[in-house]
């Protein structure tokens, strides 16, 4: 069964990739099109009921809840991609590092790994927001530095099972140097490990950025952000309880896509799921 078929076929995959398609054009179509200036402040037309011209209601400002949601969006895009690039990139290098050169390095790299677990990303945006002051580039910093050991410890147990293999066994019988190695036949094969985790992470660093946010860490106004409109909404709960609501959706929405999708990939890119479709009997009709 071709990878196309078998996409097409996976539930989870297809509405994973449904839903991050979805947030990705909101972000994109928010670069040059809102329905009204999510810096617009009215406060005649606070805590406005969803309506014609206020799709998702407005806030206590008098607010476009909608136009804020979909520039929101940029921001918890902007933060995950850099975040993550930072960890894949620095913990990939790392990873197979300790795969490749073993003893005395890859302890080093395990145990850095290990006090790099010890302080949580919100932990660390506390301490830069401490030292630095509260911003959006202190926690793509924060979010980073913690995705270096997870994505290490994904390369490095993966680089190792490869390290094992005949075809690496006979590239090394036939002279070639660890580097050639370790660029023509170890990244090629665990960077389908690393594009699963890549979407776990992604959704990890959209959560952290909305908890952030609603620590006042993150996001600073007036820059609109999911975790930020969450915060501001505690005071009208009762009042007003869609300014909670779609941003709580539009969090739990993004996460969620990107999960399945993180899961759809893992089925699809899993050799041992496609021996199981080809051995597959055929349906009887």
């Amino acid at each position: 069964m071709s990878l196309s078929a078998r996409a097409a076929g996976n539930r989870s995959f297809a509405v994973g990739g449904l839903l991050t398609l979805a947030l990705l054009a909101t972000a994109a179509l928010s670069l040059v099109w809102t329905p009204l200036s999510p810096y617009l402040i009215d406060v005649p037309q606070k805590l406005q009921l969803p309506s014609a011209r206020h799709w998702f209601g407005t806030d206590s400002l008098g607010r476009d809840v909608f136009s804020m949601l979909m520039v929101g969006a940029q921001n918890s895009i902007l933060v995950g991609v850099i975040a993550v690039s930072v960890g894949l990139l620095l913990g990939t290098a790392l990873g197979v590092l300790a795969a490749e050169r073993r003893g005395w390095v890859e302890e080093a790299v395990m145990r850095l790994a290990d006090f790099t677990f010890a302080f949580p990303a919100i932990l660390l945006a506390i301490m830069f927001t401490a030292v630095l002051g509260a911003g959006i580039v202190n926690s793509i910093i924060a979010i980073g530095i913690f995705n270096v050991p997870i994505f290490a410890r994904v390369a490095r147990g993966s680089a190792k099972a490869i390290w094992q293999r005949d075809f690496v066994m006979a590239a090394r019988a036939a002279g070639r140097n660890r580097l050639g190695i370790t660029l023509v036949h170890i990244l090629p094969n665990i960077l389908s490990v690393l594009s699963v985790q890549v979407t776990i992470q992604f959704a990890n660093a959209i959560l952290w950025e909305a908890a952030l946010s609603y620590l006042g860490l993150g996001t600073q106004p007036p820059q609109p952000s999911w975790g930020r409109m969450l915060n501001d909404a505690q005071a009208q709960l009762f009042q007003a309880p869609w300014l909670a609501l779609f941003p709580g959706f539009a969090i739990m929405l993004a996460v969620l896509g990107l999960n399945l999708l993180g899961d759809g990939l893992r089925d699809l890119l899993d050799p041992r799921g496609t021996r199981r479709a080809i051995a597959a009997p055929p349906a009887r009709r």
